[in-house]
C-alpha cells in the first residue's frame, strides 16, 4: 500500500474525553473514529489489526476442532424470556419492536441463540461433543461508555459454546480452550495472567478470566508471589492466617460500650486486636421482584467483597442502607451482631466458623457481647465474603498475594445445564433417556484486544505494535520524493518486499521528513526504513519502533538485513 493513497487521517489532538493511551493513540493515529458515545468506526489500519487478531483466533479454534458460524445480531426476545435473563440483564440489554410489534433485542451475548441453533437438531449423545463459535458484533447499552474501545456500547467479540454429554468432557474442552486462548495472547505478544473469576450475569461455574496486565486496567487482580495463582479481586481466596494475634481473656458477657460504634473505637476501648471483633455490614439486596435488608458479618480486620456477597445471596445488586432504614427493621447501627439475630437475613464469613473469644454487637444500644464462641451459630449460613488484601497468603502455596491491574480480554465458563434446561434443549443418552446438554461458553473481546495491545505497548510518541498485530510490518519512507535516487530505491525496495510477501507500506507522500517520522512513530510500524540524504554515501537507516534504535545499513544490503529482522 502507498501512503499517498491510504486513508490515514492522523491528528495532533486527542479526543476531549480520551484518558487512556489506547484511546488517545488509536484515535490520533487514524485507526478508529468516534461516531457517538461508545460507538466507533474502524478505519483501514484499524480493520487490518482486527482481521489479524481474528485470523489468529480462527487458527487456534480450528486447531481444537471448534467450528465457526455466524448468528443473527438481532435476537427474538422470547428466547431471553425462556432463559429468564431478559430482566436479569437489566438496561444494558437494548430492546426494540419491529413494525409488527414483535419484541427483539440486540445481542450482548448469544447463549440463547446458540442453544436454539442446536436444540431439536442435535438429538443424540453420538453427535456430541460439539463446539461452535462466532466472531460477531455485540451491543450493550453501557450507562457510562468510556475509555474508547475498552468500554464501548458496540464491540466485536468472539463467543464460543460447547455442548457435551457429561461433565468430564466439558472439563476437557474447557481446558483445551484455556490453552488455545493462551496461545492467542502469546502470539499477540501480550503479558497476561489467567485468573479465577465470578460468573456474573452469564451464570455457571468454573469461571476464569484472561487478563492482560496493564496499569490502566479496570480490574484489580490478586496474584501469588511464587505460583501461577491469580484471581479477580471479586473471586480471590486466601490461605488461613499464620500470625494469629493473642486472644483476649474473659468469659461470655454483655459489656457496656457507650457510643462505641466503629471497629476502630471498639478495639481501642477494649484494648483488643480487631481480628477478634465481628464487623456488621448492612446492605439492601435487590432482586427482580423485591428488595430486603441483609447483614454480613466478618472479622473487624477484614472488608466485605460485595461481588461475593451478591453471588451468595443471588441478588441482582447490593446498595447501601442508612440508619433510618436499619431502625425501620429493628436494627441499631453500630451494635448489630449475629447472636439472637432474627430481624433480617444474614451471612457470616467462613473465617468465623467456630471462632472463639470474639466480640460482637449485642443488638442493643451501647452494648457488645465479649467472649463469644461462634460455634453456637454453626447452623447459620457461612460463606466466603471477604476481600483478600495484599500480603495475605496464597491458597495454593506459601507465597503471598499482591495486587496488580488487568484488562479483561477473555472469559470462559462452565455453564453446566443453566441454559439447556431453561430452553429445554435435550439429547438422548446411551440409555435412550433425555438429558439437557452440559455446556461451556468461551468469550474473547476482539476489539478490546486492539486497545489492550496498545495499553501494554506504547510510549509518549504513540503505538508500538507487536509483530503479529501490526497493520504493516515495514514502512519504507522516502525522505525527499523529489530526489530521484531516493525515490527509485524506495520503489525498488517496496516491490521486492511485496514480492517476498512482506506486509509493507510505502511512504511516498510529498511531506517533510519530520512530519513523516512523527507519523511513523504515532502509527507504530515495527520497522521503518529511512531512505534519506545518506543514500549519497550508500547508507540507509532502519528504525526499530519497539526500542527506538536507529541503525545505519548499506543500501545494497538493506533487503537481506530487513528480512533477517522480520
Amino acid at each position: 500500500m502507498r501512503l499517498s493513497n491510504l486513508y490515514l487521517p492522523t491528528t495532533k489532538e486527542a479526543p476531549s474525553d480520551a484518558s487512556l493511551p489506547s484511546h488517545i493513540f488509536l484515535s490520533r493515529a487514524g485507526f478508529i473514529s468516534q461516531v457517538a458515545s461508545g460507538l466507533y468506526n474502524f478505519l483501514p489500519l484499524g480493520k487490518r489489526v482486527l482481521k489479524k487478531i481474528e485470523n489468529i483466533i480462527n487458527e487456534e479454534m480450528e486447531a481444537i476442532g471448534a467450528q465457526e458460524v455466524e448468528l443473527s445480531f438481532v435476537t427474538p426476545a422470547e428466547l431471553w424470556q425462556e432463559s429468564g435473563r431478559i430482566e436479569k440483564f437489566g438496561k444494558e440489554l437494548l430492546r426494540f419492536k419491529d413494525r409488527k410489534e414483535n419484541l427483539f433485542v440486540l445481542g450482548p451475548t448469544h447463549e440463547e441463540m446458540m442453544v436454539n441453533l442446536v436444540r431439536n437438531k442435535v438429538t443424540s449423545y453420538k453427535q456430541l461433543p460439539l463446539h461452535l463459535y462466532q466472531i460477531k458484533t455485540k451491543f450493550r447499552d453501557e450507562a457510562r461508555p468510556r475509555f474508547g474501545l475498552m468500554r464501548g456500547r458496540e464491540f466485536l467479540m468472539k463467543d464460543g459454546y460447547s455442548f457435551h454429554s457429561n461433565a468430564e468432557d466439558l472439563d476437557r474442552e474447557f481446558n483445551a480452550v484455556e490453552e488455545a486462548y493462551k496461545k492467542v495472547l502469546t502470539r499477540l505478544g501480550l503479558n497476561f495472567r489467567i485468573v479465577e473469576a465470578d460468573s456474573g450475569a452469564i451464570g455457571g461455574t468454573g469461571s476464569k478470566e484472561l487478563m492482560v496486565l496493564a496499569d490502566s486496567g479496570e480490574d484489580t487482580i490478586a496474584v501469588c508471589s511464587k505460583c501461577e495463582y491469580g484471581a479477580n479481586i471479586e473471586a480471590a481466596k486466601r490461605s488461613e492466617r499464620a500470625d494469629i494475634p493473642k486472644a483476649p481473656e474473659g468469659q461470655f458477657n454483655k459489656f457496656l460500650t457507650p457510643d462505641v460504634k466503629s471497629i476502630e473505637d471498639l478495639s481501642e476501648f477494649l484494648k483488643v486486636d480487631s481480628y477478634y471483633t465481628v464487623k456488621a455490614v448492612a446492605k439492601r439486596l435487590v432482586f427482580e421482584d423485591r428488595t430486603e435488608v441483609a447483614l454480613f458479618f466478618l472479622r473487624g480486620c477484614d472488608s466485605l467483597q460485595e461481588k461475593k456477597a451478591q453471588s451468595v445471596t443471588k441478588a441482582i445488586d447490593l446498595v447501601d442502607v442508612d440508619e433510618s432504614e436499619l431502625e425501620a427493621v429493628g436494627l441499631i447501627a453500630g451494635f448489630m451482631g449475629p447472636l439472637d439475630q432474627d430481624k433480617v437475613k444474614y451471612v457470616i464469613d467462613a473465617d468465623l466458623y467456630e471462632a472463639k473469644d470474639m466480640i460482637c454487637g449485642a443488638n442493643e444500644k451501647d452494648y457488645h457481647f465479649v467472649g463469644v464462641d461462634m460455634s453456637v451459630l454453626n447452623e447459620a449460613f457461612f460463606a466466603d465474603i471477604v476481600e483478600v488484601k495484599e500480603g495475605d497468603g496464597c491458597p495454593y502455596c506459601d507465597g503471598t498475594l499482591s495486587y496488580t491491574k488487568g484488562i479483561e480480554v477473555g472469559h470462559i465458563f462452565k455453564l453446566g445445564t443453566t441454559y439447556s434446561k431453561a430452553l429445554k434443549a435435550e439429547f438422548l443418552n446411551e440409555r435412550g433417556q433425555a438429558e439437557p446438554f452440559i455446556m461451556g461458553t468461551y468469550g474473547m473481546g476482539v476489539s478490546r484486544l486492539v486497545a489492550a495491545i496498545i495499553e501494554q505497548h506504547h510510549d509518549e510518541h504513540g503505538c508500538i505494535w507487536t509483530k503479529e498485530s501490526a497493520p504493516y510490518m515495514v514502512n519504507v519512507m522516502v525522505s525527499n520524493v523529489k530526489d530521484e535516487a531516493q525515490l527509485a530505491l524506495g520503489e525498488k525496495l517496496y516491490a521486492e518486499l511485496k514480492a517476498k510477501r512482506v506486509e509493507v507500506i510505502f511512504d511516498d507522500r510529498k511531506e517533510r521528513f519530520g512530519f513523516k517520522m512523527k507519523d511513523a512513530e504515532l502509527v507504530g510500524y515495527p520497522y521503518t526504513i529511512v531512505i534519506g540524504k545518506e543514500l549519497e554515501n550508500g547508507i540507509v537507516q532502519i528504525f526499530e519502533r519497539a526500542t527506538s534504535n536507529k541503525e545505519d545499513v548499506k543500501a545494497e544490503n538493506i533487503l537481506d538485513v530487513i528480512m533477517d529482522r522480520i
